[in-house]
């Protein structure tokens, strides 16, 4: 068997036995699995309006699963996703409704703002990382916290002590009428074709620029990476920076598209966080976190109409989710079961 089939049967594989589990979690709790996998089936593609709305859950979770990926390919694990994301959401809320220019120019300005942001954000744990070895994971866990608190002040200070920024101009948003009309007036936007270029953005980088070449040798082995003359310190920062970037458009989706402002918030959003469980079910691979994030978004989004149609409480998605993740977190066990699988045809034969 091959080592690429093998690659494509262990998440396919692990989204099979994380359902087959979860219909067993449903059949022990007292419910149907049938009635409750039809009810999330019509909550992802029962109509235009349902399909929108799954378009429109899955594309910040691309951006966040691209940030998580980005650093992990570079050999950081960039759990400050979720802070750098509202950072970004908060930049380009402000540039959305403080200025009054073109479309042509406003919706750009407004997303280099938020990827500015989140940029900005990242650069601080990844200069520590770089001069001062302080490890990644804690400061960008405590800067999650930092950037709730310091977001929701901002907001007061702009709104002036109103819970939400002013929703942005016309100029500024990415929703459209022709999205509306065809998908029955969902939140559906043009962000999801600008995730898709993000994706194509990650690729390149990784793989057909210097630049990425020398963030996966820094990554890989750093006393190596100096011997061959990398900066590596440079490369740290840079990894950081570029997925903070990602992390902040994730923001922008939600202040240009979703919302068109940002209320204050009194939890995570969560969205940073999933996005750790994106990049894992892609294997951290650009075009797999796009995989991972449209089968996290459609459970996401499906699983809010499981409670009215079928009575099964939306805990039972996360607990199908969490189980998927977990296969995949074990997909050792099942790219060995089917390496042996194969290892014994070929001898059959």
């Amino acid at each position: 068997m091959s080592k690429r089939l093998v690659n494509i049967l262990v998440p396919l594989i692990s989204i099979l036995l994380g359902l087959i589990i979860g219909a067993i979690v449903m059949a022990v709790s007292g419910f149907n699995p049938i009635d409750g996998y039809v009810a999330l089936w019509n909550g992802i593609f029962m109509d235009t309006y349902t399909m929108g709305e799954t378009v429109r859950q899955i594309t910040p979770y691309i951006f966040s699963g691209l940030a998580v990926a980005f650093a992990f390919r570079t050999g950081l694990f960039n759990i400050g996703v979720e802070g750098q994301l509202i950072m970004g959401w908060l930049a380009a809320a402000w540039v959305g409704q403080a200025f009054e220019l073109p479309a042509v120019i406003h919706v750009p300005v407004a997303l280099i703002a938020a990827a500015a942001a989140g940029a900005l954000w990242a650069f601080i744990p990844g200069l520590l990382k770089a001069k001062l070895q302080v490890h990644e994971v804690i400061v960008t866990i405590m800067m999650n916290y930092t950037a709730l608190h310091v977001v929701n002040a901002l907001i007061g200070v702009i709104s002036g002590g109103e819970e939400r920024t002013e929703k942005i101009h016309e100029s500024a948003s990415l929703r459209s009428d022709f999205l509306e009309t065809i998908t029955d007036y969902s939140r559906m936007h043009w962000g999801f074709l600008i995730a898709l270029l993000a994706v194509v953005i990650m690729w390149f980088i990784l793989q057909k620029t210097t630049l990425g070449y020398e963030l996966k040798a820094v990554g890989f082995n750093k006393n190596a990476s100096e011997y061959a003359g990398m900066n590596v310190n440079k490369n740290i920062i840079l990894a950081m920076v570029i997925s903070g970037a990602f992390a902040g458009l994730g923001g922008a989706m939600e202040a240009l598209g979703t919302f068109e402002n940002m209320s204050k918030l009194h939890a995570s959003t969560g969205i940073g966080f999933d996005g750790i469980a994106v990049a894992l079910l892609g294997a951290n691979q650009p075009f797999g976190v796009l995989l991972g994030a449209i089968l996290f978004g459609a459970l996401k989004n499906g699983g809010l109409n499981m409670p009215s149609e079928a009575g099964v409480p939306t805990e039972i998605v996360s607990i199908v989710i969490a189980l998927i993740i977990f296969f995949v977190a074990s997909g050792y066990i099942i790219r060995v079961a089917l390496e042996r699988f194969g290892k014994k045809r070929k001898e059959e034969k």
